[in-house]
């Protein structure tokens, strides 16, 4: 056997497409059937991942995963159906956190679920507004898109549809492994084709009935995409990304409610100074500074109540669609 390193392009039922470093593809499974790791994952593997394989003497186009290179990061969910976590994509320099104003609608707690993770798993998020030829004077999505980038959070403006800001997206991707995530429908394969015009990803329409996005991306899987000259100027600007399937509902994984603060960019740095310390629940007490915070305005109400919702969700179980 022929021992050599490969990055993880897709896979299913414990068989995975891995771009190796000599330059071949190949379709392996995993030796032994069980991949060592720390922590009992859905998928021991995800898009992105780096591994060590034997590739198969009498077949090149096969091999053997043999271990796993330690993740530098990883961006994970809660799949309840499975009931333990579920890898979504490793080792990223980019999250892009895909929405829109409408077609599907807009669902702002939705975002800050996934803003918590990221700043959990300590991933560099950027906020990409796909459909905005949609937003048409939308003064109430805008607001809510405002808190964010006045936060610090880098957000792009853009559509695959008309072309509008993706010059901009194609400079932030290029050079750089992203992944994008977002509920079914907003668009994700659509921005894919639209930055390089080879690239075939299936793409659906919405579901009238409930206005939700149907799953046409079924496994998250690895792009090697060439960004288009009309980009980029360029004829050789390379970016990769990694298309998850559609999330309808995103819960966390390993965020306890007391600690969720922690993870809002704008209360991280007042936990803990509250007069109950680190026992505040920030709901009631005197002596509270995030609830001083809010009522100063320097902590806006949109974002503690999606704060406060969200720590009920994590209590309870009980999380919305």
């Amino acid at each position: 056997m022929i021992s050599m390193q490969g990055t993880v392009l897709d896979g299913a039922n414990n068989f995975f497409t891995i771009e190796c470093s000599d330059g071949i593809i190949r379709f392996c499974s995993i030796k032994g059937k069980i991949l060592k790791s720390d922590t009992q994952y859905y998928n021991p593997l995800a898009p992105g991942d780096i591994v060590e394989i034997e590739a198969d003497k009498l077949d090149s186009s096969k091999g053997q995963i043999i271990s796993l290179v330690p993740r530098r990061n990883a961006f994970v969910r809660w799949n309840v159906k499975g009931r333990c976590p579920q890898l979504l994509a490793s080792n990223l320099d980019y999250l892009i956190l895909v929405t829109t104003p409408d077609e599907p609608p807009f669902r702002p707690r939705f975002i800050d679920r996934e803003l918590a993770q990221a700043e959990c798993e300590n991933l560099t998020p950027v906020i990409v507004c796909n459909k905005y030829d949609l937003a048409d004077g939308d003064t109430d999505f805008m607001a809510r898109m405002k808190i964010w980038e006045d936060l610090g959070y880098k957000i792009l403006y853009v559509s695959a549809k008309t072309g509008d800001g993706m010059q901009e997206l194609a400079a932030l991707l290029a050079g750089h492994l992203s992944a994008f995530i977002g509920q079914s429908g907003v668009g994700k394969s659509s921005l894919v084709n639209s930055l390089d015009s080879n690239a075939t990803l299936r793409t659906g329409s919405l579901c009238r009935k409930y206005d939700r996005g149907s799953h046409t991306t079924t496994k998250g899987s690895l792009n090697r995409l060439i960004l288009d000259k009309a980009l980029t100027g360029k004829t050789d600007v390379t970016a990769s990304i990694i298309d998850t399937p559609g999330i309808r509902r995103f819960v966390l994984h390993n965020v306890a409610a007391e600690d969720l603060a922690l993870y809002f960019r704008e209360f991280r740095p007042i936990v803990g100074s509250c007069t109950f310390g680190m026992s505040c629940t920030h709901t009631n007490e005197p002596g509270c500074r995030i609830l001083e915070a809010v009522n100063a305005g320097v902590i806006t109400e949109e974002r503690y109540d999606s704060w406060m919702r969200i720590r009920n969700e994590i209590k309870t179980g009980s999380w919305e669609d």
